[in-house]
């Protein structure tokens, strides 16, 4: 994932789709707003092993808004069997519900297409020294 922007300005997945897919009936302010405040959400969680956020890492996949202000997450981590996969889930769901205006939050975990070092923004990459 990457924060290059949309034609419109919203952050885009590594695949180019936008981050956030939003119901129609909300208005085009808020969604950008809650766009906003979910990346900056994500951006305060860390994987333990790797001193880069996991929004940066690419780790957030896809997430969905609907009408009602339910969010739905799709995310990965960097290998099936990382430490703490219990946990990291429920560390996106408190960091989404802490939005304002998120109503619910639902948290999948998705491991295809897999995770790689591909995923990661720039940012990440230099903070890696990965260039």
């Amino acid at each position: 994932m990457n924060d290059t922007p949309s034609k419109d300005d919203t952050p885009v997945n590594a695949d180019g789709e936008k981050l956030v897919a939003a119901g129609s009936q909300l208005p085009a302010e808020e969604v950008e707003r809650i766009t906003a405040d979910l990346v900056a959400a994500f951006k305060t969680v860390y994987d333990p092993e790797i001193p880069v956020d996991i929004y940066e890492l690419g780790l957030i996949y896809k997430v969905d808004l609907d009408d009602d202000r339910k969010v739905t997450i799709d995310m990965t981590l960097t290998a099936p069997g990382c430490p703490v996969a219990g946990e990291m889930p429920v560390w996106v769901e408190n960091a989404a519900r802490s939005v304002e205006g998120i109503q619910d939050v639902d948290v999948n975990m998705v491991f295809d297409p897999p995770w790689g070092p591909d995923r990661m923004s720039e940012e990440a990459q230099v903070a890696l020294n990965w260039w």
